[in-house]
């Protein structure tokens, strides 16, 4: 069974991303917000050797912990136990408990001000016979509003959101948080130095941005295969400089969709809750249905930095939290795609898998109430 974990920073975060800054005067330090998941694996990782009284810096040199528990969870970098970030997210403490946030899914779309957003569905739809195209799936989703509109970013759902995504009924306002309530970048100045003369550079000046959650905001970190041995309060360091963010047990009751629909229907949408790394690059290696269309944001690069080499990871091309597929002709046992949910889509990369990536959650899809 999964733990939950809530995290809430102390501090301004450095989350930084795959951009190099400071080779040159004037460079900017842009912040990865939300961060890549494996940023708090390696928190909560860390934080597990440290309580089991092993060496964090043998591990990151591929040595296993000595207890045995440890590693059974842990394992080493190269070959990871059974420990995995099964899901990620910002979230806020409601009352007792705590809610999830997630990227406006792919499949949706605001029109508007960030003050009064109008939500547009988009709806799968087979090209007009004659026009041709480079889409790889039989039907593409398509948008169908009255006038032209600029589209507008920065949206998460809310719980109720999240709810209503999964039952596939029809968002509004209400179901938004705009970036702006969650999260305010902090920009600071700084200055590269001179490691031979210990003195500042010449020209060096470079400004990197720090991210400052507002009250009540953090991050949900659910853990499978770490039973026993997560933290249970105390701190983590978090980003960048190692900043420090408060853990404490998280009381959170995810929603569902209709199970029971998908399997009379056959009938499902996927969504990526976090990067996902696929062999077919923006194509999820899902079998037992049919690939109908996707909604997928241009591929991000995933990379990171490796602490036991003290180098960067190799980047990696993924497709971006928040995208959407749909997928028809199913006929397995839906307890498949529950497990589908929980222990999220194969990865090429074990070590990935345990960071968190690849994770999904699995919704209904009302063809008739979508048809464009």
């Amino acid at each position: 069974m999964n733990k939950a974990l809530f995290l809430r920073p102390l501090d301004v975060l450095y989350l930084r991303g795959n951009k190099l800054f400071g080779a040159s005067g004037g460079d900017d330090a842009g912040a990865q917000m939300p961060p890549w998941p494996s940023v708090v694996a390696g928190a909560i990782r860390s934080r597990m050797l440290v309580d089991g009284g092993e060496n964090p810096a043998d591990f990151a040199r591929d040595k296993a912990p000595d207890d045995p528990a440890l590693a059974k969870s842990l394992g080493t970098p190269e070959k990871p136990g059974d420990f995995r970030l099964a899901r990620f997210c910002l979230a806020r403490r409601d009352g007792a408990g705590v809610e999830p946030l997630l990227p406006l899914p792919t499949d949706w779309l605001a029109t508007g001000s960030k003050e009064k957003p109008k939500l547009h569905r988009l709806a799968p739809a087979p090209l007009p016979e004659g026009v041709k195209s480079s889409a790889a799936t039989e039907a593409v989703p398509v948008l169908c509003i009255d006038k032209q509109a600029k589209p507008l970013s920065g949206f998460f759902l809310t719980g109720e959101g999240l709810a209503a995504w999964l039952r596939d009924d029809a968002l509004s306002s209400a179901h938004l948080i705009h970036t702006e309530a969650l999260w305010k970048n902090d920009p600071r100045l700084g200055i590269g130095m001179d490691t031979i003369k210990r003195t500042a550079g010449d020209g060096r000046i470079y400004t990197s941005d720090a991210v400052a959650l507002t009250d009540g905001v953090g991050f949900l970190a659910e853990v499978s295969g770490a039973d026993g041995l997560l933290p249970r309060s105390g701190l983590v360091r978090l980003g960048g400089d190692g900043r420090g963010a408060e853990v404490s047990i998280a009381d959170v009751a995810w929603p569902e969709p209709d199970w029971n629909a998908i399997e009379r229907t056959g009938r499902f949408r996927l969504m990526l809750t976090s990067p996902g790394l696929f062999e077919a690059g923006w194509r999820p290696p899902l079998e037992g249905a049919r690939l109908i269309a996707a909604a997928v944001n241009r591929a991000e690069t995933v990379s990171g930095w490796d602490v036991a080499i003290r180098a960067p990871k190799p980047a990696e091309c993924a497709a971006p939290a928040g995208c959407v597929y749909w997928f028809e002709g199913f006929n397995g046992d839906v307890d498949g795609l529950r497990r589908l949910v929980r222990d999220g889509l194969p990865c090429p990369d074990a070590a990935r898998c345990a960071e968190g990536f690849n994770a999904c959650l699995i919704g209904n899809w009302n063809k008739e109430r979508s048809d464009v």
